[in-house]
């Protein structure tokens, strides 16, 4: 049969479906990693800050930042506490100028910097400081003696809580005392003497501390550790004021026996006899 010539051609439409896929993320994960470098760079930029700084320069910024306010007033509106007055626009009792009028809140100084706590701590800075100088003067001095150079080693400074804490440690090759006495050597006389002239030059009160080792005494000595401490404490006491110390700068004289001995691992080393005469801070920290 012949094929019809004039026949439209079948259409054939073809459907195609996408398989689903994640939405578009867009540029937020730029913007959230933008901020992290940015507070990386923050933080690096900080502590180099924090290591180019001096301790002193920290400190004004932190006072720049957080300034010490002045003590409050009292007896004016709020004095009590938190909104202590009437209320926040009641007339309060601040003085006022002859040109002033209504109402003014407090006052801080202008040029005010810190409070006492602060000025305590340069305060203390500066004894240290101080401390630091003598500790070194006396140690030069002792090594320039040609007869005490090798006692320079019998010397310890300590910085506590109470002051410059000056340890004359006795060893196997040296003694302040005679032995089982409270007799000064004649080197130990020199070294004490020594000591003595930086301690003179300046006004802080003086502590003497005496320290023995753990020897036993027999029963028919009559005397033990602990006197032994205290009297050979008396007795620095007694050479210091001999050398120029004034009577009035002593604050304190004990001994402590073989209660706080220098090694703990041998109580019967005889580095654990010493004398501990302690500079004691001009202000005494806030408790």
């Amino acid at each position: 049969m012949a094929a019809r010539p004039n026949m439209p051609r079948p259409i054939i439409v073809k459907k195609i479906i996408e398989a689903p896929h994640a939405a578009h993320h867009g540029g937020a994960w730029k913007v959230a990693y933008a901020d992290f470098v940015t507070a990386m760079m923050a933080f690096f930029l900080l502590m180099w800050l924090l290591g180019a700084t001096t301790e002193k320069q920290r400190k004004a910024l932190a006072d720049y930042f957080a300034p010490t306010i002045v003590q409050t007033k009292t007896d004016t509106a709020g004095s009590t506490g938190l909104f202590g007055g009437d209320s926040l626009v009641a007339a309060d009792r601040y003085p006022h100028g002859a040109a002033q009028t209504g109402t003014r809140a407090m006052t801080i100084p202008r040029d005010a910097v810190g409070g006492p706590r602060e000025a305590s701590g340069r305060e203390r800075d500066a004894e240290s400081k101080k401390f630091s100088l003598l500790a070194q003067s006396l140690k030069e001095r002792i090594q320039s003696k040609g007869e005490l150079k090798r006692l320079a080693r019998n010397l310890r400074f300590t910085e506590t809580a109470e002051g410059l804490r000056i340890d004359i440690v006795d060893d196997a090759d040296f003694s302040m005392f005679v032995l089982g006495t409270s007799q000064l050597t004649p080197a130990g006389a020199r070294l004490f003497g020594e000591v003595a002239k930086p301690i003179a030059e300046v006004s802080n009160q003086v502590m003497i501390r005496g320290h023995t080792d753990a020897a036993p005494w027999s029963a028919r000595s009559g005397t033990n550790n602990w006197r032994l401490s205290v009297d050979r404490a008396e007795v620095t006491r007694h050479y210091l004021e001999y050398r120029g110390i004034a009577s009035n700068r002593f604050a304190r004289i004990e001994g402590v026996a073989d209660r706080e001995p220098y090694v703990p691992s041998d109580r019967f080393d005889p580095r654990n006899r010493r004398i501990s005469i302690t500079l004691g801070w001009r202000n005494a920290p806030d408790n």
